[in-house]
């Protein structure tokens, strides 16, 4: 095993111990230091939106075979909700299935 499938492998089982919670709290944290010192970040709020939003319909759609039904009801939201969603994060649906 190389010492990337180590890491790996060691990312994922320390994943499965952490709620995502924390950890979206971490990066959060380590985002907000980066912007005390000098970085610049506008609209935190759509750029956290997007980066756990998305991934979150990609893998659901994924699971659901591209089923939208299927899997905005497994997200809990309207299926045209979900349509939006997909065009406006230009999600491939070919790629899903």
């Amino acid at each position: 095993m190389t010492n990337n499938q180590q890491t790996n492998n060691l990312l994922v089982a320390n994943l499965s111990q952490i709620s995502l919670e924390k950890l979206v709290k971490s990066k959060l944290e380590v985002l907000l230091a980066q912007h005390k010192e000098g970085g610049r970040i506008k609209n935190l709020y759509d750029q956290v939106l997007e980066q756990v939003e998305r991934p979150m319909i990609e893998l659901a759609l994924h699971v659901h075979e591209g089923n939208q039904i299927k899997t905005a009801a497994f997200l809990g939201i309207n299926r045209n909700t979900l349509r939006k969603k997909i065009t406006t994060y230009k999600i491939k649906m070919g790629s899903l299935t």
